[in-house]
């Protein structure tokens, strides 16, 4: 891939990456992804430069040129974010129809991300919207660019996946987890297949419970007083098994060779 593609690509992400995260802090509260940008601080009107992604953060110290308030650090790192995969989808797939149809997939997997870290929910909206733009890799063949009647593996893959979430889900009567994790994985099977479904999921667990894990050891220097977690504290799920499905996506692991790795 030569170097202005990747340039391209990765610009190309990071405008994208922009607009996600006007999607992110806006869905559901009643703004809409329609106006003019504005500060949320002073309410002051963005202009053309206060907009360029990753730059204009960078040209104004992270802080509003007009009322000179902190901005998150959320905006340049989704723009870089968004840049980069966008850049390692055409460097993995090319220019090719399965490309165009990651991207948008993608794009929607980060406003999830970010929208249960903030919240601590996946909001029903977005997932179906995921659910639904899954559908299209059972009916369609991105190798043979024809249509086809999916496999009854392909098929059952989102609901098999969905299954273990689900009986979490009615055991603990939502007290483990939502459905939304649940919902998420659904997606993965469509989007991938069974077996890299599973192995999305798999790591996404794996990484998960590593990380909270680590956290709760550390705690005591990483948070101070009072703010500390514990294995009841509520953890948002959905950045690790969106990270499982990354891994899963751009290095073509699957559940066997997930799973055979560990019987070496």
């Amino acid at each position: 891939m030569g170097i202005s593609i990747s340039i391209f690509s990765f610009l190309l992400g990071t405008i994208v990456g922009s607009f996600l995260n006007v999607v992110a802090l806006r869905y559901n509260t009643g703004l809409g992804i329609q106006g003019r940008s504005r500060c949320f601080s002073c309410n002051h009107k963005l202009g053309f430069f206060d907009l360029v992604p990753i730059l204009s953060f960078v040209a104004s110290f992270g802080r509003c040129r007009y009322c000179g308030s902190r901005i998150s650090f959320q905006y340049p790192i989704i723009e870089a974010a968004t840049g980069t995969l966008f850049l390692l989808t055409v460097y993995s797939f090319g220019f090719s129809l399965h490309t165009l149809y990651l991207l948008p997939a993608l794009s929607l997997l980060l406003v999830i991300l970010v929208y249960d870290l903030k919240h601590k929910i996946i909001p029903n909206g977005l997932v179906y919207a995921l659910i639904a733009y899954s559908t299209l890799p059972l009916v369609f063949s991105f190798e043979t660019h024809a249509l086809n009647l999916p496999s009854l593996w392909h098929l059952l893959a989102g609901p098999i996946l969905f299954a273990p979430f689900f009986f979490l889900w009615f055991v603990s009567r939502g007290r483990w987890l939502g459905l939304g994790d649940g919902k998420l994985a659904w997606s993965f099977g469509w989007l991938l297949g069974l077996s890299k479904g599973a192995a999305a999921v798999l790591l996404g667990v794996w990484i998960g419970a590593a990380c909270s894990l680590l956290i709760l050891a550390a705690q005591k220097w990483l948070f101070r007083e009072g703010s500390q977690l514990t294995m009841k504290s509520e953890v948002p799920f959905a950045p690790f098994l969106i990270l499982g499905f990354l891994i899963a996506l751009f290095t073509h692991v699957d559940f066997f060779i997930l799973t055979s790795f560990f019987e070496l």
